[in-house]
């Protein structure tokens, strides 16, 4: 997938196409396993015609009470049929679901690639989860439910038209033409009259969820705030266009599928017609006019699923296309920081810095500072002033619009809304440090304050079995377990949102915890701003020196 270049300026179709063409190629034997899983869907399809027909012959020759002898070819091939039917699906579901999840998974690695080299996209993030999860999810419908059953479709028509030819060519030409009615033509009418509604559920799917994440994350501040009723009218709007689109979806599906099974009933009637009179004339054998009656009636079966298909594959390529916008996005600042020779040291200096988000201007000028080992340093500022954007600069996160910044190799950064993962405290802390041994996790679990807590503990969604004080140690930890000498570590808004007690007592052990580490701290808390023995005022642009002495 590394090769992926995709032209924005081509249709939708065609980035489509080169999309699933490029995941093809991805997966060792790719197209060679599409053309097997074809194979197989078409030997499972053909099986149930080829049942239906045996069966009518086979009932139509007994009647005749012909010696025994006469009937076990077609007896033999009434079992291989229905055996085989069953066979060649399953082998169909295997090879084509297989394929479908190594191509899933390879556009889904691509995508978290993509994800991990940016810090910011510019998405909502309910919108960007659908994006990298039911987005990505098209491919197998693509694969598993629109090329395998429709070019296996194809094979089996003009299969089934060549049998009956042999028998009847009229009947065939009026089994061969409902057929690409029922099968080609009815669900590509069918996704043509929902398009406009399958192609908007999509994108809904993805406003729905930003609007679900909004609401179930701020329900207190909505609440506190008389929002709620203003969230939840959105969210029923949304809902209820997306139900809309649904069910202009589904009733095109229901007219699409009245067409087929009108023509099941005029292919049966037609080949009834045309070839009764070759019964009567002697031209057809009378035990041969319960094939050219009875095969339609399963060829036309195995049409029940396209128009659903061809509807998927409106769905499935607006997905696809909403991946690969993803894909295009040009990224914003660095997923992952790179190491330089200014990371060698163990000292923190900016020289003249211009911090800002890459595509906008500056937010902060001409920053200067010196942060040796040990030392602590408070940035303050208004909020919006641009503390956490310096910080982002300082990690090597976004580049510096002018200026020098040297930072030592190993920072660790306590967020203001760091994210508590529902899974157990020693997973969470491993977030970290993803080698860190049982006694490690134990141990800056003890740094953190929380020596008491079980490591093996479930914290719950974004660690709602915690209190806040346990939340912001929980994190701290995580800062912790990766320490180094040559640490840096930034505290951004420590103790926000915690009561003067708690955030006391968080503070004490964080400060006995860093040891010998520089601390940056972001802050607007007067506390945490008169044990730090410098402070940095965003407003001014410049260090200001504090007279109050370091907390030892």
């Amino acid at each position: 997938m590394s090769g992926l270049a995709l032209d924005p300026s081509a249709s939708t179709a065609r980035r489509v196409s080169r999309l699933v063409g490029h995941l093809l190629d991805a997966v060792p034997k790719g197209r060679w396993r599409l053309v097997v899983a074809i194979a197989l869907a078409f030997a499972a399809t053909a099986s149930s015609v080829g049942l239906m027909s045996v069966s009518g012959w086979l009932l139509s020759r007994a009647a005749e009470h012909p010696p025994v002898l006469y009937l076990l070819a077609a007896s033999v091939g009434v079992r291989f049929f229905g055996i085989g039917r069953a066979v060649w699906r399953y082998l169909e579901r295997l090879v084509g679901h297989d394929l479908a999840l190594r191509m899933e998974g390879s556009l889904r690695e691509t995508v978290y690639g993509k994800l991990t080299g940016t810090t910011l996209l510019g998405r909502r993030r309910g919108d960007l989860l659908v994006r990298a999860t039911a987005d990505v999810d098209a491919v197998m419908d693509v694969v598993v439910r629109v090329v395998v059953p429709f070019v296996s479709s194809v094979f089996v028509i003009l299969a089934t038209a060549a049998m009956l030819a042999i028998f009847s060519p009229s009947a065939a030409i009026v089994v061969l033409a409902s057929s690409l009615l029922a099968g080609l033509v009815m669900p590509w009418l069918g996704a043509r009259l929902s398009q406009r509604a399958d192609e908007a559920a999509v994108p809904l799917r993805g406003e729905l969820a930003q609007q679900v994440r909004e609401v179930a994350r701020c329900a207190p501040e909505l609440v506190a705030y008389a929002g709620q009723a203003g969230a939840l009218t959105a969210l029923r709007d949304t809902d209820a266009r997306l139900s809309a689109a649904e069910a202009r979806g589904a009733w095109t599906r229901g007219i699409a599928s009245a067409g087929q099974m009108l023509a099941c009933g005029l292919s049966v009637v037609g080949a009834l017609l045309l070839a009764g009179p070759e019964v009567a004339s002697g031209a057809l054998l009378g035990r041969a006019l319960a094939v050219v009656v009875l095969t339609p009636l399963a060829l036309h079966e195995s049409f029940g699923d396209l128009g659903q298909s061809a509807q998927t594959f409106t769905r499935a390529r607006v997905a696809l296309d909403r991946v690969i916008a993803l894909l295009a996005e040009p990224p914003v600042g660095h997923g992952d920081r790179v190491l330089g020779p200014e990371t060698t040291g163990r000292e923190l200096q900016l020289e003249h810095v211009d911090a800002g988000w890459p595509g906008g201007p500056a937010v902060v000028t001409d920053v200067s500072l010196r942060l040796g080992p040990g030392e602590r340093l408070a940035l303050i500022g208004t909020s919006g002033v641009g503390k956490t954007t310096l910080a982002a600069t300082i990690m090597g996160l976004i580049d510096p619009k002018a200026g020098t910044v040297r930072a030592p190799g190993a920072i660790g950064y306590l967020a203001q809304d760091a994210h508590i993962f529902a899974t157990s405290v020693a997973e969470n802390v491993r977030i970290g440090n993803k080698d860190a041994s049982d006694e490690t996790v134990r141990e800056a679990l003890d740094l953190a304050g929380l020596g008491a807590m079980d490591p093996h503990r479930e914290v719950g969604e974004e660690g709602a079995t915690l209190s806040g004080g346990e939340a912001r140690r929980l994190a701290l930890a995580r800062v912790l377990v990766s320490q180094s000498p040559e640490q840096l570590i930034i505290l951004d808004e420590p103790t926000e949102h915690l009561d003067h007690e708690t955030a006391k007592a968080v503070m004490t052990d964080l400060w006995a915890a860093v040891g010998g580490a520089s601390v940056l701290v972001i802050t607007h808390d007067a506390e945490l701003i008169e044990v730090c023995p410098e402070v940095l005022d965003l407003d001014e642009h410049r260090a200001v020196p504090s007279a109050v002495p370091a907390a030892p």
